[in-house]
């Protein structure tokens, strides 16, 4: 079975790294990469990974140069963009490769599921996965996968703070429509616990509409 090349930036993500070591050491024991790009942390990140098994990387803080970093860096031909909070389904490469030795299929998404498993974030999940299935539009909480081919003729991932998933995915789907997968991976709730889930909505949804107006990513950044 092609082997994956998992590319995960990090900043400060020390404890999703222990947390998710079963994972990580499964997924390196099967024959798969991890790639891990680190935009600077202050915790022990670099150490974690690296006694993990990882390939690890430092580079500036910038999600879209980071994950463009780790891909430059891979060497498989299917390629995975995945966050450090995210735990992937068992059969992750399985159903990857699977859906992507279809012809006409270049790249594809999971559905997501919140690790807090009250109603209103199994609610939220599924207005996130009916959204990115009719948008076409790919976020980084529902773990991207791509032929290596794809990403580099379709140019990668842009050197900007913020956006750098919505960006890329415009590109991407001008010709070519993700395939949207039933299996879940798993991503933390904390932001939306920690910020509140109406303003974290209303921020969401703020900084999409100013970027699709214009507005730089950069100053989103800072709004963000």
């Amino acid at each position: 079975m092609p082997k994956l090349s998992i590319i995960i930036p990090v900043l400060n993500e020390e404890q999703y790294l222990i947390r998710n070591q079963k994972m990580i050491t499964r997924l390196l024991e099967d024959g798969h990469e991890i790639l891990i790009v680190d935009g600077g942390s202050q915790d022990n990140s670099l150490n974690t990974a690296c006694k993990l098994g990882c390939k690890v990387f430092s580079t500036r803080a910038s999600r879209g140069h980071q994950l463009h970093y780790g891909a430059e860096r891979s060497k498989h031909e299917l390629l995975l963009f995945l966050h450090a909070d995210t735990l992937l389904p068992p059969n992750v490469a399985q159903a990857i490769v699977q859906t992507l030795s279809m012809p006409n299929q270049h790249w594809g998404r999971f559905n997501v599921r919140f690790s807090n498993s009250k109603l209103i974030f199994r609610i939220i999940a599924w207005l996130m996965n009916k959204r990115s299935c009719l948008t076409r539009i790919v976020t980084g909480d529902h773990a991207m996968f791509i032929r290596r081919e794809c990403y580099f003729n379709c140019g990668g991932y842009s050197d900007i703070p913020i956006m750098e998933d919505v960006e890329f995915c415009l590109r991407l789907k001008k010709n070519k429509a993700p395939a949207c997968l039933s299996d879940e991976v798993i991503t933390s709730s904390r932001k939306w616990e920690q910020n509140g889930i109406c303003c974290t909505v209303l921020m969401m949804w703020k900084l999409r509409l100013m970027f699709f107006f214009g507005v730089s990513p950069e100053k989103l950044a800072k709004l963000y």
